[in-house]
């Protein structure tokens, strides 16, 4: 007999009956999630057909050219979630403030955090693209939800993923009970469990990802953490697209960086929308995360929009990686 064939929206509500106490809110949250990416990942092959490709000619929060495709992505996501009374606030790294439920839609009790198109000026050139999400209880005491909602540690998350949009769409997330990853087949439209119960490979390939662009820029600490790797014939793998150089490591191996440097002393990439996140799958999957110091579920963010270092990889790499970099003070 062939084995079942198993879709997202079955896998979701296998898991929810794990828990008699479930409202079955958190599985039409990841539900509508899939849908979103769904219709991204059909306009992201379109892309080179119509006139979405390109940018929007202003400026996101962070000073940075947002592209159409960025635009689209967030706006899918806010209609595919405004709307079901499942949500008190959402947050979006192309926008400045929270983004409160409309008023005319009830509230409900959680809080959704996502960078929308990760990547996405690397769309020309056929780059994968990304979604990074991130799912908070609401803790603030009003019907609608706000900035406490929103600004809460990582290992507070009860679930995050990824979407990467590449030679296929591939959905991964965690509730905190293991790793999924999931196929889109776009002949029937559905998300296919084809990654059960994912873990990082330990120890995993030779491969460390970072921008060696900027060695100049990096402390004495995270030059010496890079020279260690290559003097143990680790091999350089980057992208320069967030989701696709994570998605490698978290099915090879290795370790991926993003350190601070003399031009961003205190990192890059978002904590929220981007680091904690990624760092709650890694850490399902048997792996590690870091800032340089310590994990990256443990920082208290401060503002909605705070930056971090970020390293993600194989346990022992991170502690390698953090080693080399308090050695040096």
């Amino acid at each position: 007999m062939a084995e079942p064939v198993i879709t997202i929206g079955r896998h979701i509500i296998e898991q929810e009956r794990r828990y008699p106490e479930a409202t079955g809110a958190f599985s039409d949250i990841l539900l509508d999630i899939a849908i979103a990416a769904k219709i991204i990942s059909r306009e992201i092959n379109r892309a080179g057909l119509v006139d979405i490709v390109g940018s929007a000619g202003k400026l996101n929060v962070h000073g940075e050219d947002v592209r159409k495709l960025d635009e689209f992505a967030d706006e899918v996501i806010f209609n595919a979630l405004d709307h079901s009374g499942n949500l008190c606030v959402m947050a979006s790294e192309e926008v400045e403030d929270p983004i409160p439920i409309p008023e005319k839609f009830p509230c409900g009790n959680y809080a959704l955090l996502h960078d929308p198109l990760d990547g996405s000026s690397n769309i020309e050139a056929n780059v994968s693209l990304g979604t990074i999400f991130s799912i908070h209880r609401k803790i603030s005491k009003g019907e609608r939800g706000g900035t406490e909602d929103l600004l809460q540690p990582g290992h507070r998350q009860v679930a995050a993923g990824y979407v990467v949009y590449g030679s296929s769409t591939m959905l991964v997330y965690t509730t905190g009970a293991g790793v999924h990853g999931f196929t889109l087949e776009p002949s029937i439209g559905e998300f296919l469990l084809s990654h059960p119960s994912m873990k990082i490979p330990d120890p995993g390939k030779k491969i460390y990802s970072v921008n060696e662009a900027y060695y100049k820029r990096w402390s004495l600490g995270q030059q010496k953490a890079v020279d260690e790797l290559k003097d143990d014939g680790f091999s350089l793998r980057y992208i320069g697209s967030l989701v696709a150089d994570f998605h490698r490591t978290l099915l090879y191996g290795g370790v991926f960086m993003y350190p601070a440097d003399s031009t961003n002393p205190r990192g890059k990439l978002r904590l929220l929308y981007e680091a904690a996140p990624l760092a709650m799958v890694i850490g399902e999957a048997g792996g590690a995360s870091s800032d340089g110091h310590g994990s990256i579920l443990e920082i208290e963010p401060q503002e909605l929009h705070q930056r971090t270092p970020l390293y993600l990889g194989n346990r022992h790499l991170i502690e390698r990686a953090e080693a080399a970099i308090k050695a040096d003070g």
